[in-house]
């Protein structure tokens, strides 16, 4: 790979990692919202839940063409989406 290549994959790399720990800061945050007294808000945070899994599976795809690109073993997910029903007792 020449410099350019290099830096390309560089930025690729960066960019998929900025947008992994913000679709983990952001789901984070929609599980808070998740035990808001407010149906609408509880209703909205469980849809950006969904919305957010359909990034991460996407940005699984990204990591594993990075690990292609840089013969580097693409990072262990850690920040996996389960979604929780919460009732009100």
């Amino acid at each position: 790979m020449n410099a350019k290549e290099q830096q390309l994959t560089e930025l690729l790399t960066l960019t998929s990692r900025s947008i992994t720990h913000m679709t983990a800061a952001m789901t984070a945050l929609s599980f808070d919202l998740l035990r808001s007294d407010d149906s609408g808000v509880r209703s909205a945070a469980s849809k950006m839940i969904t919305r957010l899994g359909s990034v991460s599976r996407e940005l699984d795809q990204q990591w594993v063409l990075i690990s292609e690109l840089t013969g580097v073993e693409a990072p262990s997910r850690v920040d996996s989406i389960e979604e929780v029903q919460l009732h009100s007792a």
